[in-house]
């Protein structure tokens, strides 16, 4: 019998690609989503339970049932502008929720956790290589609720004995090859799958959300990292816990970075179409530049960049946005 890992937002995003990639692993995924923002119909590779980590009593059951060797903990509210506009949100859903997991974890004997946190740690450092030795300054609730939840691992770790790999992501984008699963969000945030409902007649233009940063072309400058590459990592950090290794914080990344106007060019190139764009004012919480050093997840887990190259994260993602996606 294949060991159940528990997928905390398993109909999510990342979370999805994950569970497909558990499961060729030889793992059962056993996605915990409330739905809020994740799609049933993304839960493809192992069982969904409904449930929402602020219900202590929910997860309870989930650990009682499932018996899991191990936690990956996707699930959160992860828009920078609604964090800076609705903070009590972020501290409620992501501290607030992780910690009622950890609490259900400690108390079922499950001490293994790969957690997802993001670049956004760091705060607005331009013109910087972020490895993980970098200064952690949040600029908005989002990224500080993720520092406040490492926070809290690292000392669930020294007093209990919880094992931990935290990720911290910059940007995460594409889609799995064979299209069973993408990226959907509601709202969508995100700036390729924006640029290509755009490209498909979805939305009018694509608004540039700032054009006078301190970057070569006045736009926001992100590392992308293809999502399969991203959650291959993950595998990875969950073994590296399996084997009884110590905890470890790694960033995920390619190391790259590229501007909005960039993207838009390559999009152009990938799809043959055109994408109306026009300005738009900054949004409130965005840095300027983030850029990835992943030496150390290169170096310690043997972790590898197989298609994150901008043009193949387009393509897949292009070839998923081209399906009728989720419907529920």
């Amino acid at each position: 019998m294949s060991p159940n890992i528990i997928v905390t937002g398993g109909a999510g995003y990342i979370g999805s690609h994950a569970c497909k990639s558990l499961a060729r692993a030889g793992y059962t995924p056993v996605a915990f989503d409330n739905l809020s923002t994740g799609w049933k119909d993304a839960v493809k590779f192992g069982p969904l339970v409904r449930g929402d980590l602020l219900d202590r009593t929910a997860l309870d059951s989930l650990f009682s049932d499932f018996e899991p060797v191990a936690v990956l903990h996707f699930a959160a509210a992860s828009d920078v502008g609604e964090s800076v506009r609705n903070p009590a949100k972020y501290w409620r859903n992501n501290v607030v929720g992780s910690l009622n997991l950890l609490d259900a974890m400690r108390e079922a004997g499950c001490d293994r956790l790969v957690f997802s946190s993001t670049c956004a740690v760091y705060g607005d450092q331009d013109g910087v290589v972020l490895d993980e030795s970098a200064s952690e300054a949040p600029i908005n609730a989002y990224a500080a609720s993720k520092r406040a939840v490492e926070n809290i691992i690292a000392t669930y770790g020294d007093t209990y004995g919880l094992g931990s790999v935290v990720f911290r992501y910059f940007n995460v984008a594409g889609a799995d090859p064979d299209a069973e699963v993408g990226e959907h969000h509601r709202p969508e945030t995100h700036l390729v799958p924006l640029v290509l409902d755009t490209v498909l007649g979805r939305r009018e233009a694509l608004i540039l959300n700032g054009t006078d940063y301190g970057t070569p072309d006045g736009t926001c400058v992100r590392d992308y990292v293809h999502v399969l590459d991203l959650v291959r990592a993950h595998i990875l950090g969950l073994e590296w816990l399996l084997d009884g290794r110590d905890s470890r914080v790694f960033n995920l990344g390619t190391g790259t970075g590229y501007s909005v106007r960039e993207v838009i060019d390559a999009a152009r190139v990938v799809t043959n179409r055109e994408v109306p764009a026009t300005e738009g004012p900054r949004r409130a919480g965005d840095a300027a530049a983030l850029v990835s050093g992943s030496a150390r997840a290169t170096e310690e887990l043997g972790w590898t960049l197989e298609r994150s190259d901008l043009a193949t994260i387009l393509r897949d993602a292009w070839r998923w946005h081209r399906t009728d996606g989720y419907s529920a």
